[in-house]
């Protein structure tokens, strides 16, 4: 399972330090009262974010909030004049708190003469922010700014996780434009860590090194694995044993970022780092589908809890 996984007690022991990411205990939660067009039904649906919890009933675009460095695929959307939500990340009670669970389903909005959409949406959590409202389905990953600026060296990533895999072999392609496809491969949750170090041109155009990269992917149902750590490999990791070729890729898709002039570009990776270098920012993804936007398996679901970085 995964790409590497160590054993917490050989790995981590009581020299090395456990540092929570802010909020990365999953216990608290903005719920948005959102009311969709009444085109569409005029229901009021409830949108989660990751941050203070607190209850806003409006229909506002959403910045993260208190200082949490995390977003979703929750969002607002607004096409055609029609303001549509899609939740696929929500909280679920665990012991005295809460955790993430990120499913994959389809989304619909069909209105006659209008607009007529089926989409896949993976649930998706990162850090980063999100800019609402979503306008269009067409490229989605440029509406996020994917990471935060970070300079630490963590040795590796911890967190608990459960995983339900969908029955499907091959997983969809559901793009809200054309017809939905099948798209060979099982689908698979994956947790993806990378840290970068970032530059930018005199054009606006950022580019990036990757001075270390942690991927797992996640192949069975399993329950509740606490503390699960995996190491974080820095530099040039292609001679490494645990090395997979989707690991020096942005994942499927580019991924983008806001650079000094407020555009939103795509971050281009261009090589490895020397594993001494200091990074700029830290890239955390978790997903219950690992094939980029609009495709995956309904039914693939991955709880994610308590998430912590070990020095």
């Amino acid at each position: 399972m995964g790409v590497l996984l160590l054993c917490c007690t050989a790995f981590v022991s009581a020299q090395h330090k456990v540092e929570a990411i802010p909020f990365g205990n999953m216990d608290q939660w903005v719920t948005r009262e959102i009311k969709e067009s009444a085109i569409i039904g005029g229901d009021t649906k409830k949108v989660y974010a990751v941050g203070p919890t607190q209850t806003i009933a409006n229909s506002e675009a959403y910045t993260n909030l208190g200082g949490s460095p995390w977003a979703t695929s929750n969002v607002m959307a607004k096409v055609a004049g029609i303001t549509k939500t899609n939740t696929s990340v929500f909280p679920e009670a665990r012991g005295n708190g809460y955790c993430a669970r990120l499913d994959t389903r389809m989304e619909s909005v069909k209105v006659f003469g209008i607009v007529d959409i089926t989409v896949l949406a993976a649930g998706s959590m990162f850090l980063g922010t999100v800019h609402e409202p979503i306008k269009s389905t067409k490229n989605p990953n440029k509406i996020l700014q994917m990471g935060i600026p970070f300079t630490k060296k963590p040795i590796a990533l911890q967190f608990d996780y459960k995983v339900k895999m969908s029955d499907r072999e091959n997983r969809i392609r559901a793009t809200g434009f054309s017809k939905i496809t099948d798209v060979a491969g099982k689908d698979f949750p994956a947790a993806i860590l990378f840290l970068q170090k970032r530059w930018e041109d005199a054009q606006g155009n950022v580019y990036a090194k990757r001075v270390g990269t942690m991927v797992v992917h996640y192949y069975n149902t399993t329950d509740w694995r606490n503390n699960a750590t995996y190491e974080i490999l820095y530099g040039n990791i292609t001679g490494n044993p645990a090395y997979k070729a989707h690991m020096m890729r942005l994942q499927v898709d580019e991924r983008f970022t806001t650079n000094s002039k407020g555009e939103s570009v795509p971050i281009r990776e261009v090589a490895w780092a020397d594993e001494h270098e200091t990074p700029t920012h830290l890239i955390l993804q978790f997903t219950s589908s690992h094939g980029g936007a609009y495709v995956g398996s309904p039914g693939n679901s991955l709880w994610v809890d308590d998430v912590k970085l070990v020095y």
